[in-house]
């Protein structure tokens, strides 16, 4: 389990990526990933290529960072989901609260 985040400073966007898990034991690296930058970044990308399993700590990460991003303002992008992962979203309604793709 590990959690990468890169800035591109030309587009703003801060792209985290999640490898492994993305549960509770994730919630202080994600945190840390987005936090301290809000005023430079106008986008946030989820990259979940490598995730293989989410739960509903990891929603409310998820939910965390919305709010941290702007609310219903915000830009933020889930990215690259397996099959389970997406069904987990989309049963918990997150594409009416996020662009995912």
């Amino acid at each position: 389990m590990g959690v990468q985040a890169n800035f591109d400073s030309s587009a703003k966007e801060l792209t985290i990526k999640v490898d492994g898990r993305f549960d509770f034991s994730a919630h202080q690296e994600f945190r840390s990933a987005y936090e301290g930058e809000a005023s430079t970044i106008d986008t946030y990308t989820v990259d979940l290529s490598a995730t293989s399993y989410l739960d509903s700590s990891a929603l409310g990460m998820l939910l965390l960072l919305r709010d941290h991003a702007g609310g219903d303002a915000s830009n933020v992008k889930i990215v690259k989901c397996n099959d389970d992962v997406k069904k987990i979203l989309t049963i918990s309604n997150f594409e009416q609260l996020f662009t995912i793709q």
